[in-house]
């Protein structure tokens, strides 16, 4: 055994939170909202068909396929793949499961970032007085210092920034046992109570001009025009908010499920981490931003709010709000610090996938493995902080939180399901299992969820790829910068490359059969 099967998860309750916090984050209340808004109470109807046949399908799948890998030292998807399906091929396939976290995390964390600074500039009330969107707006981008110069920087902003990445480098640098669980455990529950507050504040404001609480809620839960449902844009949505929110495709969920043994539940346990982030972002996420904003601007101007992006209700509406109501201050703070512990609880799983990469399959230790990927991103971070005003983040977010994870979503199920075979699948998902997932699932997860991931991919290229390859519509002066992204994501697609090939080259234990301990384990 290597020396990262001396990790591992201290407690079940450790584990369930750590992959909660995976999939709780800054998409439960900055990107929800802003999905949710333009459809009303209809978005809600793919939302939940696409929880139930495809967000709750692939937890499982994941953690199956995590534990699965795990017990051939396996922690990331280019070994587990290797060992569901023998093809050479299968491992480079898996590459996406190390590639899409990291490069998301590139991004991530410097957005996290701006919450924990904007949790100072709230309790020091640095921007009280600004009490329009557009102001609101001109805060921002001062704050981002997107002054129209050649580069985007403000050193408040970087200084933000610089504490972030800290924080989450000594977070996984620690490890699992010493680093994630522990923040985990002690984030995930402070996040719950800060959400709740939150929740109950909004739910106890006065009318405003004749707007009710009532009115803010009806605009997640009440349909009133169904043909919103004939539309593809509120499908594509919702099963693309429940792979974010769920963090399926990303490979975090197959690096933290590698250090369970074949003893450990993994059906329970997944739908109660599964269950805290719906909990979080349907009941929690639902009843802050939207219903805030509906009863102090109205059902039509939230709308024009969240059209604007997914920052905008979070960070320009709701400040606003903030400041027309008493202890604002107070509750302000509390709204972004619950943003920055949403993001790190994500943020610390990102890189975990890569590290984990480095060490099992490149032998490499866990400090040099620290130390390389460390500074490998805040090199590739600064690209992003500088450019970003040139769509630099949107960019990268469309090849890997939108297409890449869909596409990454489809392989997986089609190699879980139809060539590892869906009877050994559904066999080595109950190992261990406190919850006999009801038998339609085994249907579920063999016909419905490979065929709609893979007709999303379909569609994927039919909607939008051509033109995001070809940049149609985009500005001329800033195709440059989007060059620049999709170079570093190709550089570090190159280096997985390289890393696979050299590893299967040079050590000869993936090409070994199943290991003796692992059958005993299993029996």
């Amino acid at each position: 055994m290597t020396q990262r099967r001396a990790d591992g998860w201290a407690t079940r309750f450790g584990l369930i939170m750590a992959m909660a916090g995976n999939a709780v984050g800054l998409g439960n209340f900055l990107r929800f909202p802003g999905r949710a808004a333009p459809f009303g109470g209809a978005f809600m109807v793919p939302y939940f068909l696409a929880l139930v046949l495809v967000g709750i399908p692939l937890m499982w799948m994941e953690w199956t396929i995590g534990r699965h890998g795990g017990g051939f030292d396996h922690g990331s998807a280019p070994g587990m793949f290797h060992r569901l399906w023998s093809n050479r091929i299968s491992k480079y396939l898996g590459i996406f499961g190390v590639l899409l976290p990291a490069m998301v995390g590139i991004y991530y964390i410097y957005i996290e970032s701006w919450s924990l600074g904007y949790a100072w500039q709230t309790a020091t009330g640095v921007y009280w007085g600004q009490t329009s969107n557009e102001e609101m707006g001109q805060v921002f981008s001062s704050y981002l210092g997107m002054d129209g110069g050649f580069f985007s920087f403000s050193p408040q902003a970087y200084l933000f920034f610089l504490i972030t990445f800290a924080v989450n480098v000594f977070v996984f640098s620690r490890g699992i046992e010493r680093g994630i669980e522990i923040v985990a455990r002690y984030c995930m529950p402070t996040l719950l109570v800060l959400g709740a507050i939150l929740a109950v504040r909004v739910l106890t404001l006065p009318p405003v001009e004749g707007r009710t609480i009532s009115d803010g809620l009806a605009q997640i839960w009440r349909i009133d025009d169904w043909s919103v449902l004939l539309h593809s844009d509120v499908w594509i949505a919702a099963t693309g908010q429940i792979f974010f929110t769920l963090s399926v495709g990303l490979g975090m969920v197959h690096t933290y499920a590698s250090y369970l043994k074949k003893k450990h539940d993994i059906t329970l346990s997944g739908l109660a981490s599964c269950g805290t982030n719906e909990f979080v972002e349907v009941i929690l996420g639902s009843t802050i931003a939207i219903p805030a904003a509906v009863v102090f601007f109205g059902v039509t101007q939230t709308q024009a709010i969240a059209a604007e992006g997914t920052f905008a209700l979070g960070f320009f509406a709701l400040p606003v709000i903030f400041q027309q109501m008493p202890w604002g201050q107070f509750f302000g703070t509390l709204w972004f610090i619950l943003l920055f512990l949403a993001g790190l609880t994500s943020s610390m799983a990102m890189f975990t996938p890569l590290l984990v990469f480095l060490e099992d399959e490149l032998q490499l230790t866990r400090r040099q493995s620290v130390c390389y990927v460390g500074i490998a991103i805040f090199l590739l971070m600064h690209p992003i902080i500088l450019f970003m005003h040139h769509g630099m983040v949107d960019e990268i977010d469309y090849w890997m939180a939108e297409f890449g994870l869909v596409l990454f979503v489809a392989i997986e199920t089609v190699i879980f399901t139809w060539v590892f075979g869906i009877d050994k699948g559904w066999k080595e998902m109950h190992l261990g299992a406190e919850l006999q997932v009801p038998r339609i699932f085994y249907y579920i997860m063999k016909y419905v969820t490979p065929v709609f991931t893979c007709g999303l991919v379909v569609w994927w290229f039919y909607d939008s790829f051509f033109d995001q390859v070809l940049m149609r519509g985009v500005d001329p002066a800033s195709r440059p910068f989007l060059w620049v992204a999709r170079l570093m994501i190709l550089g570090v697609a190159l280096f997985l490359v390289w890393g696979v090939w050299y590893a299967w080259k040079t050590h000869p234990k993936f090409f070994e059969p199943i290991e003796p301990e692992i059958e005993e384990e299993a029996t």
